[in-house]
């Protein structure tokens, strides 16, 4: 079929079945992405405050084959929520539908809105003293629909698992503008095709989120929180196994730095304090959360580790502020990239045990194409990486926009060929299709074009998003 933009005279027939400040025409920011690689054209800008209201606006579309882009917070790094190209859509924005509605802490149960911001959910379940362990950098605007629909990964994931993993039902209007009541707080509920993870990291392909209820644990009574310079990445990952060797599943976070993400961030934000007067080569931030004794256990942790030769110094934090302090450190560094200005930027995964291998490797491929810059990072506890390619010093990243796609080219095709993926946490939006063409198993791909033909015959729903 054939979409149709949504044009003025569609939106003056949709104002006219919703309240009278429902639409307007979309500002700049709902039409360009963080990293400014996306901008989308004009449309329609619908701010609905229930499921109701958003079934009337998707009822609307797919009567009049209209494309509608569901919008969060606007956080995504991978185009998903900007129509770049095509009939210009209605942007639905759940920025309205914010509210927290039932809290329930004896069952470890949230319930909110799609459009709650993830600060804020963070925040009420600490009301209740109890944890809801998303954690990204973008929290403080980032909405939990939009977590959900990319199946955000964040820095917890290793303890607590992806966003997929703390949802346990959604409310969700489908491409045909039916509300499916799915919000329950069951645990166990047995009962055929499983929409909920459907829905999850479809990135509002399949329907549009309204409702989550999510889980909540424990709050730690005991965090301590230490980086170590470790020898090199393998030694990271023998770090790692013996932490969990040690202290189990209370090894709540475990992140992977290198010396030139902290060089970066004492280059663009001098008053980010650093750890070290001397960045090392490769250390890691660590955090354990425990019901007590988490210094203690960080310091015998840090004794076997010397022993072992794993590490070669290492700090613990010995208050709050200090702590504070290492983590401002590791959510500075994508804020120092975006300042330095990538050429390529790369969200992958790996099999733990692949991980050396493929820094190495990938580091003299990259080396191949010129004298670039490399800041590996990210979440070793769970094999996700961000490898990303930078300019020379004083050079500017559009200076090699004729090598982009090859330089993303033979990262992806390392990974690939590690058994790994191109896509660990952001997603797929539109700035990586053709990589899941590429990677992508025929008979998944061809089972996902199924899916979306079976639910949205007329491609309503993020056209050009994921497939």
């Amino acid at each position: 079929m054939t979409l149709q933009a949504a044009t003025p005279a569609f939106a003056d027939r949709l104002a006219a079945t919703l309240p009278a400040d429902t639409l307007r025409a979309p500002e700049a920011r709902y039409l360009e992405e963080p990293r400014g690689r996306f901008f989308g054209g004009g449309g329609v800008l619908a701010l609905p405050r229930s499921a109701e209201e958003v079934s009337v606006i998707v009822k609307a579309c797919a009567a009049a084959q209209v494309p509608l882009v569901p919008y969060g917070g606007g956080t995504g790094l991978v185009g998903g929520q900007i129509k770049t190209e095509g009939p210009a859509p209605v942007v639905l924005s759940l920025e309205r539908m914010n509210r927290i509605r039932a809290v329930h802490p004896l069952e470890n149960v949230l319930v909110a809105d799609a459009g709650a911001i993830l600060a804020e959910i963070q925040q009420a379940a600490e009301a209740v003293d109890r944890l809801f362990p998303l954690s990204l950098g973008s929290e403080g605007s980032a909405r939990i629909g939009g977590n959900l629909s990319t199946n955000a990964g964040g820095l917890n994931v290793l303890r607590y698992g992806n966003t997929r993993d703390l949802c346990l039902g959604l409310e969700a209007v489908l491409p045909n503008g039916e509300i499916w009541n799915g919000l329950t707080r069951l645990r166990k509920d047995n009962t055929g095709y499983d929409l909920r993870n459907l829905l999850v990291g479809a990135e509002g392909t399949l329907g549009v989120i309204t409702g989550a209820a999510l889980k909540l644990f424990p709050r730690p009574r005991s965090v301590g929180t230490a980086i170590l310079q470790v020898t090199d990445p393998e030694a990271a990952l023998r770090l790692l196994a013996l932490a969990r060797d040690q202290v189990g599943e209370g090894v709540s976070a475990f992140e992977l730095l290198s010396a030139q993400g902290m060089h970066f961030v004492a280059e663009t934000l001098p008053d980010v304090r650093l750890p070290f007067e001397t960045p090392p080569a490769w250390s890691v931030l660590i955090e354990l959360g425990l019901q007590n004794g988490a210094d203690a256990a960080l310091e015998a942790l840090f004794v076997a580790a010397l022993e072992a030769g794993l590490v070669r110094d290492g700090l613990i934090a010995q208050s709050e502020t200090q702590r504070a302090e290492f983590w401002s450190l590791r959510e500075h560094i994508p804020i120092a990239n975006k300042k330095i200005g990538s050429v390529a930027s790369h969200d992958i995964s790996l099999p733990l045990s692949a991980l050396p291998d493929f820094i190495v490797e990938a580091n003299a491929k990259v080396e191949s194409f010129g004298p670039f810059r490399i800041n590996c990072f990210g979440h070793l506890g769970d094999g996700n990486l961000h490898y990303n390619v930078f300019p020379p010093k004083g050079g500017n990243r559009h200076d090699y926009d004729n090598i982009r796609h090859s330089v993303s080219e033979a990262v992806y095709d390392l990974v690939h060929s590690y058994g790994g993926s191109f896509s660990a946490e952001h997603g797929v939006g539109r700035m990586k299709v053709a990589a899941l063409q590429k990677y992508g198993d025929p008979a998944r791909l061809a089972a996902m074009r199924a899916i979306k033909a079976a639910l949205d015959p007329a491609g309503i729903m993020n056209p050009g998003a994921v497939l």
